[in-house]
């Protein structure tokens, strides 16, 4: 088949986050099918380092530096009547280097993953498009406005998203949602939902990576007096940050009333000034960046995810089942996910005492632990690898449109 221009909003590599695992695996699966030409931003010396990995893979690539400041991104904004996301993310340099690709090579079909890069699809262009949005970004700044934070943008946000996202919807042959929720959230939302071709591909697992029988605890999380609970994740990010920040004022006083000794252990890059600002807090080691994740989960009672707004399908809760851990999580964070609470994972409401009680079920028996764990890592092979998780791309990119296989 013809080739494959594939434009997404970070570097894939190195596969460190979310996002960037789900567009390195999409990438990687394209390039089976056809070759692909790939454009896309870099934010700092990690994405940039990712180079050598992505042209080992593309057929030809553009990264583009994203120096835009917020400031200067909302002002433009503003003057456009256009979503701050979609100005953040607009470049001269890269909407020349497709408009050079598309005239150069023999490309048949576009692949946007993320809708900040819609943008760059001409109207003109006659081949397939293909785009990947997760899930709904403008129902999650709506949560952030909801949520009262920085209402007025957030609400301006979230209105203006829906407008793009109406329109990319219309635009594409096919448009990709992470799970059979965001799908259908999606769809709702649509003026016009029999204009769109939604479906569904979901979030995979390496489960070779993250095997717990190759991966060594960590020695800080192992003989502790109590539990130790472990939360993953990207720490500017702001669901990541609210989950922690209630967690630190909520959560650990009552889990320490119950269990002496206990810990929560933090784990992830970027931790914000709110949060470092409970650093010196007893019972509480915010680690953030740090090599390997594996070997904090491998050594927790606990991973919990106490999120109160989540849109997709958390690689965090994947990665801590896959490790054959128990978890604990709120029903935000258990979206997408098709586990079933008491055999596959614990769920309870962002509850300080609901939470210590499921905490106390595993602590009081660990068979309970190691059947909740045994169990999860078993789900996510039967349902969450990879490779099955992208059967249906094939024939997206092709306009052979299937069955989307569901993340669930």
């Amino acid at each position: 088949m013809a080739d494959i221009l594939f434009l997404a909003h970070r570097v894939p590599f190195p596969p460190n986050r979310g996002d960037k695992i789900r567009s390195a695996n999409l990438l990687k699966k394209l390039a089976e099918i056809a070759p692909v030409h790939v454009g896309c931003f870099a934010e700092n010396d990690e994405d940039r380092a990712g180079a050598d990995t992505l042209a080992k893979l593309a057929a030809s690539h553009r990264i583009v530096n994203r120096t835009k400041p917020l400031v200067l991104a909302g002002a433009q904004a503003v003057m456009a009547n256009a979503p701050v996301s979609l100005t953040a993310f607009h470049s001269v340099r890269l909407a020349q280097w497709v408009h050079e690709t598309l005239s150069s090579e023999d490309i048949g079909t576009i692949v946007i993953f993320s809708g900040q890069m819609g943008q760059y699809v001409p109207d003109d262009f006659a081949g397939r498009v293909v785009i990947d949005l997760c899930d709904v970004d403008s129902a999650k700044f709506e949560g952030y406005a909801d949520a009262g934070q920085r209402v007025w943008l957030n609400s301006r946000e979230g209105r203006l998203l829906a407008r793009e996202e109406e329109r990319l919807s219309r635009r594409a042959d096919a448009t990709i949602l992470i799970s059979d929720n965001e799908a259908e959230l999606f769809a709702s939302r649509l003026r016009f939902p029999s204009m769109a071709n939604v479906q569904v591909i979901g979030n995979g697992i390496d489960a070779a990576s993250f095997d717990p029988e190759t991966v060594i605890a960590h020695d800080e999380l192992l003989g502790g007096p109590g539990p130790q609970l472990v939360f993953t994740g990207q720490m500017d990010y702001p669901p990541n940050e609210q989950a922690v920040l209630w967690a630190i004022d909520e959560f650990l006083p009552r889990l320490h009333e119950q269990f002496t000794g206990s810990e929560l252990h933090i784990v992830g890059r970027n931790p914000t000034k709110a949060l470092l600002a409970h650093k010196e807090r007893p019972g509480l080691t915010i680690w953030g960046e740090v090599p390997d994740v594996r070997p904090f989960i491998a050594g927790a009672t606990c991973v919990v995810a106490p999120l109160m707004i989540a849109r997709g399908v958390q690689n965090k809760v994947l990665e801590a089942m896959a490790m054959a851990r128990p978890v604990l999580l709120t029903p935000q964070a258990a979206t997408g996910i098709a586990a079933k609470d008491g055999h596959h994972w614990l769920v309870a409401d962002a509850d300080a005492e609901a939470m210590c009680a499921r905490i106390s079920d595993l602590v009081s028996d660990p068979a309970i632990a190691h059947r909740l764990g045994s169990s999860a890592r078993q789900f996510v092979l039967d349902h969450h690898a990879w490779g099955a998780m992208l059967a249906p791309l094939e024939n997206l990119v092709r306009g052979d449109v299937g069955e989307a296989r569901n993340a669930a």
